[in-house]
Formats: C-alpha cells, sequence, structure tokens
C-alpha cells in the first residue's frame, strides 16, 4: 500500500514539474514546440484562462447595446512625438513597444484616466494568393489581417503588476488593421524589426505620435466598449475594452515584414499566427458608441414622422 502511494505521488509531482516547466504558445508554434500549452490549454498555466470574462470576442452588431455615455474618448499627448527613443522587443510572442513617456485617455465612459505603457501587434500569415486573417477580436466573425493593442494602465498605479490588483486596472485600445494601401507612418517602426529577429532580442527606435499610428481622428468616435481580459497569459480579467470600427491600413507587403522575425532563436519558426482564439461572452453586453448613425428604431421614427407629413400635405 505504502509503494502504491509512493508511485501515485511520484507521478503526480512529475506531472506537476511537467505543467510548470510548460511555457504557453500559440497554435502556430506546436510542429515545433509539441509540449508547450496552446490556447487551449493555458489554463493549465492559469486557471484564470478558463474565467467567464475571457478576450478576445466576436462582435455581434445586432445584439450590441447602444450607450449615450459612450462619447468620443479624450487623447492626451498622443499627438506628441517623444524625445526619448522607444524600446522595441521581441518577446517570443508577438512585437512590443515600451513607451518611454506616458500618453493618456479619458472620457468615453472610462471611469478613470490611463496612462499608456506599451503597443503590440497580433497578425496572420501571408497564404499563396491572399493574406491570412490575424485579428483577435472579429465583428459579425469577419476578422482583419492584424490586431494594434495600446495597452494602458490606470493613473494612480506604478505598474502593470500593480494594475492587475485592481478590478479595473487595465484599458487596452484595440485597432484592426485592414490590407489596403501603404502607410508610411509605419515604415520607422517596420524598419525596426530588422533588429529584433530572434526572441529576447531589443532594440532602440526613433519615437512616433502615438496618433500617426492610428485612423484619422474623425474616425475615433465609433467603438464598441466591453469587460474582458488580457489575451495572453496569466489572461488577468479587469481589462477595459475599447474596439474601434475605423481599421488602420498597411500594404500586405507591410503586414508580410511582421513575419520576418521568429519566435524562438535563430531557424525557429516565423513568427505568424500570433492571435488567440475567440472566447465565449457569456453573460456579458457589448455597448456601442455611435449616435452619428440612426439605430433602427430611430430610422423608423423618421420614416413615420415622413409620412405623416406627407399624408397631411395630400389632404390639406
Amino acid at each position: 500500500m505504502e509503494l502504491l502511494f509512493l508511485v501515485l505521488f511520484s507521478l503526480h509531482i512529475l506531472k506537476t514539474e511537467a505543467v510548470v516547466s510548460s511555457h504557453w504558445c500559440y497554435q502556430s508554434q506546436k510542429y515545433e514546440e509539441p509540449h508547450c500549452q496552446d490556447p487551449r490549454e493555458w489554463y493549465l498555466i492559469d486557471v484564470t484562462c478558463h474565467g467567464n470574462k475571457q478576450s478576445p470576442v466576436n462582435i455581434v452588431t445586432k445584439n450590441v447595446i447602444y450607450d449615450n455615455s459612450l462619447k468620443p474618448l479624450n487623447f492626451e499627448g498622443y499627438d506628441v512625438k517623444e524625445s526619448s527613443t522607444w524600446d522595441i522587443e521581441n518577446n517570443g510572442h508577438t512585437v512590443k513597444v515600451t513607451l518611454s513617456t506616458t500618453p493618456k485617455i479619458e472620457g468615453g465612459g472610462l471611469g478613470r484616466k490611463y496612462k499608456a505603457v506599451e503597443f503590440h501587434l497580433h497578425w496572420g500569415v501571408q497564404g499563396v494568393q491572399q493574406y491570412f486573417p490575424g485579428s483577435e477580436h472579429s465583428i459579425d466573425g469577419e476578422k482583419q489581417a492584424m490586431e494594434l493593442h495600446i495597452v494602458h494602465i490606470r493613473e494612480d498605479v506604478s505598474d502593470i503588476t500593480e494594475a492587475k490588483t485592481k478590478a479595473d486596472g487595465v484599458a487596452v485600445l484595440a485597432f484592426f488593421v485592414k490590407a489596403e494601401e501603404e502607410n508610411k507612418n509605419y515604415a520607422t517602426l517596420i524598419s525596426a524589426l530588422e533588429n529584433i529577429k530572434y526572441k529576447g532580442q531589443t532594440a532602440q527606435m526613433e519615437p512616433l505620435p502615438l496618433s500617426s499610428l492610428l485612423p484619422p481622428e474623425e474616425d475615433l468616435g465609433r467603438f464598441y466598449r466591453y469587460e474582458g481580459s488580457l489575451t495572453t497569459p496569466d489572461c488577468y480579467e479587469g481589462v477595459i475594452w475599447t474596439v474601434f470600427e475605423k481599421p488602420v491600413e498597411l500594404s500586405i507587403y507591410q503586414i508580410s515584414q511582421f513575419s520576418t522575425v521568429h519566435f524562438d532563436e535563430q531557424n525557429s519558426t516565423y513568427m505568424a499566427e500570433n492571435f488567440r482564439p475567440v472566447q465565449l461572452l457569456n453573460e456579458r453586453k457589448v455597448y456601442w458608441s455611435s449616435a452619428s448613425i440612426l439605430l433602427p428604431t430611430a430610422k423608423v421614427l423618421m420614416l413615420v414622422l415622413i409620412l405623416t407629413y406627407i399624408l397631411s400635405s395630400l389632404f390639406q
């Protein structure tokens, strides 16, 4: 009996060590790293990844709720070119840029002010005659080529670790990236990829006004809002997501340059399809900001008023 207990205990220890020693990855890495934990297994690394408020999600437009408190965000310092260089890094999962100063956002239905600390991207893979989408969020099931995430933390905390101790510690702005025309504003970022080919490599790059990486200002008033999580382990649930309707445009060539970096060391898999599949919405609601387009009920009311006016004119 004691021998059986020792055998079972040893197996438990081995299994625990295997989980602890493994690392998380994307499905596109499984061929080269069969023992890494892909998105379906992230809960083995952190149970929060099995939570009820996980991201990304598919936004079904017929189910969104119009919220007139979602006014346009106030972007503070987004149009300023920082004096210090940015740190750009290949962290083995994405291309991450750490900001040297802290542009801020407030308004737009946010309960407080948040400061930007970094941005990163998720993307798909180049096919023979097309580019397979790699955005994390989708709208009515439609994904785009890439997705840009600008990560903000509460103004009253010092770093992301402290932010995660709060129920509303993080606010992320998400922008779809569509394959269209060349975008010269991204030239500096894309040229810096040459210096971070492999995991762990970092470099400095010239800073840019963050606004230059976004859609035009007049398009930033149309967005979706929901409560979710980080899209990588530890899958912290305390993220206020703002997903903008208007995409950024890059050429297919520009988009493909992000896949010239590697997940790991030299000769490892090229970094591609580094996105998490959509998660269940569960009991959450997605809210919509746009009052510039009439909602269906408003359209019906307007039509009734027009018909009433026409009919009254006819019978005068």
